[in-house]
């Protein structure tokens, strides 16, 4: 490994440890996670996405499109249930490298597809939704370094007693807004904006609750 690589890799190590950096990637999980949650469990219940029928719009026009994958009954529900999956994966924090490998081509699906059928404004999301994916691969490369370098060899970072109590801490975090988000949108409503409250609610409950362990231990 060359000097310059060896100093990058250093660089990056140092970014992934500063507190920020790892707070800002813990809720980029849940917020990644949550948003295919919500959207998972209405195409696992077998209901279609939009409240309106499409299968008169023209065939090239998203509404149709979303039409279409609703009749393909099955198809619709698996799609829903490897979101559930992804997301469920990214907010456990535990396996969230394994849930950001499984979240990028459903991800990469969907933008193109938006991108395809000129969705108004929904591009700029599924986009955003994207390349934060991206990120949290790139923040897990040491994990998945060895999947594409043969010549790589993974060391498991070790974990204190604190830093296991810190994990323990954002798994059950994740958890609840995981349970919540599927109870929501099952038994509640689909209102993405109430969801969406609740979840930050959740997540700046939790973060205070996080500083003053800290502080106290």
């Amino acid at each position: 490994m060359g000097s310059k690589s060896i100093f990058s890799l250093a660089m990056f190590q140092l970014f992934r440890q500063k507190y920020w950096v790892k707070i800002f990637t813990i809720y980029l999980r849940y917020i990644l996670g949550g948003t295919f949650v919500f959207a998972s469990v209405v195409k696992i219940k077998g209901e279609r996405f939009t409240h309106d029928f499409g299968g008169d719009q023209p065939i090239n026009t998203a509404w149709h499109y979303f039409e279409t994958m609703y009749q393909s009954g099955f198809y619709w529900q698996f799609i829903g249930w490897g979101q559930l999956v992804a997301g469920f994966l990214l907010m456990t924090q535990r396996l969230a490298t394994l849930g950001a490998v499984m979240y990028f081509p459903i991800i990469l699906n969907i933008f193109i597809v938006t991108v395809s059928y000129g969705f108004p404004g929904t591009p700029i999301i599924t986009g955003l939704l994207l390349v934060s994916n991206i990120y949290l691969l790139f923040y897990d490369y040491e994990k998945l370094k060895p999947i594409v370098n043969n010549n790589a060899n993974y060391v498991s970072e070790k974990i204190n007693s604190n830093q296991k109590g810190e994990s323990i801490f954002w798994q059950s975090l994740g958890l609840i807004m995981f349970v919540f988000s599927v109870l929501y949108v099952v038994f509640l409503d689909r209102d993405a904006s109430i969801w969406f409250i609740v979840n930050a609610l959740i997540g700046i409950i939790g973060f205070i609750v996080h500083k003053i362990k800290s502080k106290l231990s």
